[in-house]
């Protein structure tokens, strides 16, 4: 490791496993400080970034809840001091066909994979502003170039995490933060393993990827760091296509 990410803070929400797990680990092994926001059990990656000689902290947290946000930023302070690197990594992706599809179903999604991201970027950047440096990196994904049936509410949350980071990535540039999403293809993690998702698994490399093999949380973690790190200081409002080829653009 090169340890790009010496004594820097990162914060990552729905860190405790997949994605968020393997960045959080990735992140501590480049030298990173890690702050986790989850509902689940953060045991696993604590034991990862602790093995590795950096501080962890970790609060049950929904993100897209005002007030569990600001009781998390206020641990983060205390516990860690600042947030140096936010990570909008919590999502949640459910199959549904747009007849079938409630608006209770719609506003849930758009709370979870949007309203997070915009909660957490108000509770941190203002600091980050202040001190004249910051990352933000936001999870979207690659299905929103493609065609793929029950999934517009999913779909169009994706699209609403790309247009977040161009925005933000306008009015922050001048402090010093870049804002920059990542996309994967098709992840197999213990969720998508248990959704019907899995189906998928074999046939989308095949057929749609130039990389013939199914994509891992590890596969992430390079383009997370460069994104995270000096090496991308040029680099902002940008969505990278972390995903075995499947979309050019």
């Amino acid at each position: 490791m090169t340890n790009r990410l010496a004594d820097k803070v990162a914060v990552i929400t729905g860190g405790g496993a997949g994605i968020g797990r393997a960045i959080a680990k990735r992140f501590a092994d480049e030298g990173a400080h890690v702050a986790i926001a989850d509902i689940g059990s953060t045991d696993d990656v604590k034991r990862d970034v602790t093995v590795a000689g950096r501080r962890f902290f970790a609060s049950r947290c929904d993100a897209s809840r005002p007030d569990q946000v600001e009781a998390f930023a206020e641990g983060v302070l205390k516990e860690l001091g600042r947030c140096d690197i936010l990570v909008n990594n919590v999502g949640i992706y459910p199959l549904k066909p747009f007849d079938d599809l409630k608006f209770e179903d719609w506003k849930r999604i758009f709370e979870i994979n949007v309203d997070s991201q915009f909660l957490m970027s108000k509770a941190f950047v203002p600091a980050m502003k202040q001190r004249g440096w910051g990352r933000v990196i936001s999870l979207t994904s690659t299905v929103f170039w493609l065609k793929i049936d029950a999934y517009t509410h999913y779909i169009s949350t994706k699209a609403a995490n790309i247009g977040f980071t161009r925005a933000l990535a306008t009015e922050l540039g001048p402090h010093g933060i870049t804002v920059n999403a990542i996309a994967p293809s098709l992840v197999r993690t213990a969720t998508t393993e248990a959704s019907p998702l899995a189906e998928m698994f074999e046939a989308l490399p095949e057929m749609l990827q130039s990389i013939k093999r199914t994509q891992v949380p590890e596969d992430l973690t390079g383009a997370a760091v460069f994104l995270a790190s000096d090496d991308s200081a040029f680099v902002t409002g940008q969505t990278l296509a972390v995903d075995g080829g499947m979309v050019r653009h």
